[in-house]
């Protein structure tokens, strides 16, 4: 099994634009208001030639594209915010376009990002295309039929082989590296750390009622069994802030389901969790925690997926803490960029 939508992004937005109608109508009426919509802020020298593209600033991402700036020279990197991010980073920084991106990269000779999918990436990937430069992506999650395809010509330093095979279904004219996962790796602290769980604690259900993959309704009819059932306090993901998630954790709580509303990073939990299929779940194992996976009639995708990344449904043996590779994972981006 691969991605369902092997290589035409445009169709891949169309899927996303049917899955998430009401966020794209706000996109557009947001988009609309000025120019500043469509500003990006670039840091760093002109004269740098590894360009960092930083879509986002949750832990994922930033595991993905910050973390292997630990180990390039400042003066070598232009780091590239998509609109409306705020981030103190080493160099000058001055507002742009994004259609104007490319004039502020005429040194890059390479490119790291998490895809074209976004607007920065597209504009990223646009120059690059036409500069010749060398492109990157950084996976930063866990791999679903319905991830984004990669940027043609393109190299993806992948979690594993099995994740680079996935991902490029087939296609030629991408490649992948095997660099492992900087999440995991951030999550166990060390490969020579390690973490106990004696089982106890209530447990946590992790909420994914933002995931398009999946219908909400399957997603909170699923949750809601679950947290009955078992007793267990539901955590929404951060992205559940919309008005229609904010309804359906009030009528969890109706339903007599506790709703974890202080919002605490993951890594602060001390009991055991389980959800559908979110990363979480190898976070969790990682640190010793124990962790599952559950969801009524799973599609065929779903099992899939479990199996790649050896999660185990609740009611059987915990999920066991993922291989960690020998060297830092953000290490190994930055050799990839830097040769």
């Amino acid at each position: 099994m691969g991605l369902r939508i092997v290589s035409d992004l445009d169709e891949w937005h169309r899927w996303q634009r049917r899955r998430h109608v009401a966020r794209s109508l706000k996109r557009r009426t947001v988009g609309s208001r000025g120019t500043d919509a469509h500003a990006t802020v670039v840091h760093g020298s002109p004269d740098a030639d590894i360009v960092v593209l930083i879509d986002a600033l949750h832990a994922s991402m930033a595991n993905a594209v910050l973390a292997p700036l630990q180990f390039i020279p400042p003066e070598r990197v232009i780091t590239v915010l998509a609109p409306g991010l705020e981030l103190d980073m080493p160099g000058a920084s001055r507002m742009v376009r994004i259609d104007d991106l490319g004039d502020h990269l005429t040194s890059a000779r390479s490119l790291l990002g998490c895809g074209e999918y976004t607007g920065i990436g597209a504009a990223a990937w646009r120059w690059a295309r036409a500069a010749g430069v060398a492109t990157f992506v950084s996976q930063h999650g866990a791999l679903t039929p319905l991830a984004p395809p990669l940027p043609r010509d393109s190299t993806l330093l992948a979690w594993s082989a099995s994740d680079g095979e996935f991902w490029r279904s087939g296609r030629s004219d991408v490649q992948h590296v095997v660099v492992g996962s900087q999440l995991l790796w951030a999550a166990a602290g060390s490969p020579d750390v390690a973490h106990r769980s004696d089982g106890a604690g209530r447990l946590t259900y992790l909420g994914q009622g933002h995931a398009a993959e999946i219908s909400r309704r399957r997603l909170v009819e699923a949750a809601l069994l679950l947290c009955r059932e078992q007793e267990a306090i539901y955590r929404p993901h951060p992205s559940e802030r919309d008005r229609l998630s904010l309804i359906t954790h009030n009528a969890f709580r109706r339903a007599g389901v506790t709703v974890d509303a202080a919002g605490a990073p993951l890594a602060d939990l001390d009991g055991p969790v389980v959800s559908v299929f979110s990363t979480g779940i190898l976070e969790a194992a990682v640190r010793g925690r124990d962790a599952w996976v559950d969801f009524p009639r799973p599609p065929a995708w779903l099992g899939e997926f479990w199996e790649r990344y050896g999660m185990r449904r609740l009611g059987n043996l915990p999920t066991s803490p993922p291989d960690l590779p020998s060297e830092e994972p953000a290490r190994r981006v930055a050799a990839a960029l830097c040769r």
